[in-house]
């Protein structure tokens, strides 16, 4: 239901400003015509509750100018009630959302955005098989949107984010996508330099994110299916697209930014080494991607106990070598390619700042100013190198860019009319365990 609380409209702050127009129009936290929140504050819904979604707000309610946390909306209600008391007791009013605007069931993000004036604000923070709907629906209502990443598990969902992305632009909607290691100091002036020559031509790049087990958690009595899987959704490919998508994206995106290019083709392998859980997680994978000059980049991604740990990405020029990315805050490049004390090229020694907080600031400012800012482009193909990186350690295939961009194989079809009765997109037999991708046996595309 549309608000009716505004206190100055549209028409009468023109009516009653006429004289300040000219100055008002240029003045910072002052929004500009067309897609402009009716008042000098800016109203946020979060879609998504999670541990994300909350830390999205949090730093959406902090950026400069005014704002309001105007409505929440989940699946789960436990999930509204913990996320709008915790940024409460943290930011007071702005975060108090009241309860009929607690929205809850696979509906409720639409009822959240329904709730705001165009030109607000939209944080998409749930499982990223429902990012390309939600996008859509936002975008169509004349939101803003933040985006978390992932950004879909699918090719048919990266269409569909590339589509909504270009109708933004249209409208002149400003996006911002959850990568925010594109927005931290260090790494920004690493890769500048990368750029200028600091270590040569690159060469191969690597992103690693090795480290402990993801869990499952147990299935609560009564639970339904549907619920189960969400509530677990890293752990099922349907909602997350694979531990490579959802977990290694951040580094993988970094790699395409040292190249500032995209992989032509990807091979790969990987499997369930030691996981017993009876969800879809492999528990190691590698994927080798070919750029059209033929250099390479190399992901692996690895999820046990008492195995090496890494989380980061190395890179190697024709003359120097960097440690950097997401997992290294603080980034160095090296001369030659054994990095070491001696060798040190360059570190940063400025202000580092908060990436989190920064992509926020930037979005906001950019919508108070009427900046263009639209990430879609970037962050969709960002997220299609991991899934055809997914497809080819999952299919055993070696898969194209063209190939990935085009297949019309769908993780979660007919995702609009899932009900939490389900059934789920994937079931378990009569072991309780569930589908798992074969090397040699799965369909790739």
């Amino acid at each position: 239901m549309k608000s009716t609380t505004v206190s100055t409209t549209r028409r009468n702050f023109l009516k009653t400003s006429s004289t300040l127009a000219a100055g008002a129009a240029l003045a910072p936290g002052i929004p500009m015509p067309g897609y402009a929140a009716e008042s000098n504050t800016l109203k946020i819904a979060l879609v998504g509750c999670g541990g994300r979604g909350t830390g999205a707000a949090k730093n959406a309610l902090s950026t400069a100018g005014p704002t309001q946390l105007w409505a929440v909306a989940d699946v789960f209600e436990q999930k509204t009630e913990a996320c709008v008391r915790n940024l409460t007791s943290q930011l007071g009013e702005k975060a108090n959302v009241p309860p009929d605007r607690r929205f809850v069931g696979f509906d409720a993000f639409k009822r959240a955005i329904d709730s705001l004036d165009k030109g607000s604000v939209v944080l998409l923070a749930t499982a990223p098989a429902f990012r390309p709907l939600h996008f859509e629906y936002a975008i169509e209502k004349g939101m803003h949107v933040f985006m978390e990443k992932s950004f879909a598990v699918d090719a048919p969902g990266i269409r569909r984010v590339l589509k909504t992305g270009e109708l933004a632009r249209q409208k002149n909607l400003k996006v911002a996508g959850g990568l925010m290691s594109r927005h931290y100091p260090p790494l920004e002036e690493a890769i500048a330099r990368i750029h200028d020559g600091a270590i040569g031509t690159v060469v191969t790049s690597y992103a690693y994110r090795m480290h402990g087990p993801v869990g499952l958690a147990p299935k609560a009595p009564g639970m339904s299916e549907v619920a189960y899987q969400i509530a677990n959704y890293s752990c099922f490919t349907w909602l997350n697209g694979s531990f490579i998508v959802d977990w290694l994206i951040h580094n993988i995106d970094v790699c395409c930014w040292v190249k500032d290019d995209w992989p032509v083709s990807v091979q790969g392998m990987g499997g369930r080494q030691v996981r017993q859980e009876a969800d879809q997680l492999f528990d190691h994978y590698m994927a080798e991607y070919t750029f059209a000059d033929g250099t390479r980049l190399v992901a692996q991604g690895r999820h046990m106990t008492r195995c090496y740990d890494f989380f980061g990405n190395i890179v190697h020029g024709t003359t120097g070598c960097g440690i950097l990315g997401e997992g290294i805050p603080d980034p160095r490049l090296f001369k030659g390619h054994k990095p070491g004390g001696e060798q040190l090229l360059w570190r940063f020694r400025g202000e580092k700042g908060d990436q989190y907080q920064r992509e926020h600031d930037l979005l906001f400012d950019a919508i108070r100013n009427d900046k263009p800012y639209n990430e879609t482009e970037r962050c969709a193909k960002s997220c299609l190198t991991a899934i055809m990186g997914r497809m080819a350690c999952e299919s055993g295939a070696l898969i194209t860019w063209e190939a990935a961009m085009n297949s019309n194989l769908s993780l979660a079809p007919n995702l609009e009319n899932l009900t939490m009765e389900g059934p789920a997109p994937v079931m378990p037999d009569a072991q309780g365990r569930y589908p798992i991708a074969m090397p040699g046996q799965t369909q790739a595309l």
